[in-house]
């Protein structure tokens, strides 16, 4: 991916949907008005009312003969906190980072649900993902866990079962780890609430994501807010 920089999506951002663009003959599809999609042919968009809610909606779109098209839609879930533009994350603040990401790959405890195309991992008992900002594993799966990382600063991905059934790894702070900033940020099954920061839908609908993903597609993840509250950081 490009290097990170901050973008304002100007008045057709995602951050700021409403009353983006001059009223249309017909709707204009949500990934249209965006200024950067990623550059590919798919894109998931998570969004929330505001900066303060822990609820919204995901839709997922594919771009067929320059027109973008819904492909699915559910409810979705965000950070304890809200959401935080991406460049002024802080970790352990329980907010979702907006911003628009890539998909590295896709995990889970349970195997990939047929016809899944991007590649999946397996969790096993020594499956973690690395948070501590002093290993030099920061933000990576570690299988097993590596000597500097401490289990205290990491999640050791089967204690939840039901959360990482399914998942896909947002490329937030993935590829040029800022330490402090963040790590851990994923696409997931819902747990019993508000999430620590991730994205979190049904798990049905996580399992039609996962079947409709990709790879050559170059996904991506748009996460923001219909108000307009902060940028979006691209990584």
């Amino acid at each position: 991916m490009r290097p990170g920089v901050v973008a304002s999506l100007v008045s057709a951002s995602l951050l700021g949907l409403l009353g983006a663009a001059p009223a249309p003959r017909a709707p204009v599809p949500v990934p249209a008005r965006l200024a950067d999609t990623g550059g590919g042919g798919q894109l998931i968009i998570a969004r929330a009312a505001d900066t303060s809610a822990t609820t919204g909606t995901v839709t997922w779109w594919d771009l067929r003969d320059g027109t973008w098209t819904q492909a699915g839609s559910a409810p979705a879930r965000f950070g304890a906190k809200g959401l935080v533009e991406g460049n002024a994350r802080v970790q352990g603040t329980d907010t979702t980072p907006a911003g628009l990401y890539d998909l590295p790959f896709g995990f889970g405890v349970r195997a990939a649900p047929a016809g899944t195309a991007i590649s999946y991992r397996a969790v096993t008992e020594s499956s973690w993902w690395c948070e501590d900002n002093a290993s030099s594993s920061y933000n990576r799966w570690t299988d097993p866990l590596p000597g500097d990382c401490r289990a205290a600063e990491a999640e050791r991905l089967s204690a939840y079962g039901t959360q990482y059934a399914y998942a896909l790894v947002v490329g937030f702070n993935y590829h040029r780890p800022v330490r402090g900033r963040g790590a851990g940020i994923f696409l997931h099954v819902d747990g019993a609430g508000a999430t620590a920061g991730c994205v979190s839908v049904p798990e049905d609908a996580m399992r039609r994501i996962l079947r409709w993903v990709v790879p050559g597609a170059a996904p991506h993840i748009a996460i923001g807010t219909e108000g307009g509250a902060t940028a979006v950081t691209r990584y």
